[in-house]
C-alpha cells in the first residue's frame, strides 16, 4: 500500500474475503456499523483504531524500509504450494540422512 487512500478498498476486500459485513464488525472488533463504515468511506483512522480493526480481520501491519519493499512483494508472492514444498524438502533430506547414519 502506498498510501491512505487504498485503505479502504483493501480493508473491503478482506471484510469481504472473510463473509463479514459492516454489522459483523461490532462483534469482531468491538466497532459500530457506522463508525467502521465511515473508515471503509474513506475517513482516516487512528493508529489505534486500524491496528484494532486489523487484528479483528487476522491482518498484520509491517514497516519496510522502501529500498526493501520490492523483495519483501517478491517474497510474498511465492505461492503456498512453492512454500510448502520448501518446507517438506529439508525433512525429506532429514530422513535421508538418517537412513544414511543407520
Amino acid at each position: 500500500m502506498k498510501s491512505l487512500n487504498e485503505l479502504p478498498e483493501l480493508l473491503k476486500k478482506r471484510r469481504l474475503e472473510l463473509d463479514l459485513n459492516q454489522k459483523d464488525m461490532l462483534m469482531k472488533i468491538g466497532m459500530s456499523q457506522q463508525q467502521y463504515q465511515r473508515i471503509e468511506s474513506g475517513g482516516d483512522p487512528r493508529l489505534s483504531t486500524l491496528l484494532r480493526i486489523l487484528e479483528g480481520m487476522d491482518l498484520e501491519m509491517m514497516l519496510v524500509p522502501r529500498k526493501r519493499v520490492l523483495e519483501v512483494k517478491e517474497l510474498l508472492s511465492v505461492p503456498a504450494e512453492k512454500t510448502r514444498l520448501e518446507e517438506r524438502q529439508p525433512d525429506n533430506w532429514q530422513d535421508l540422512l538418517r537412513d544414511l547414519e543407520d
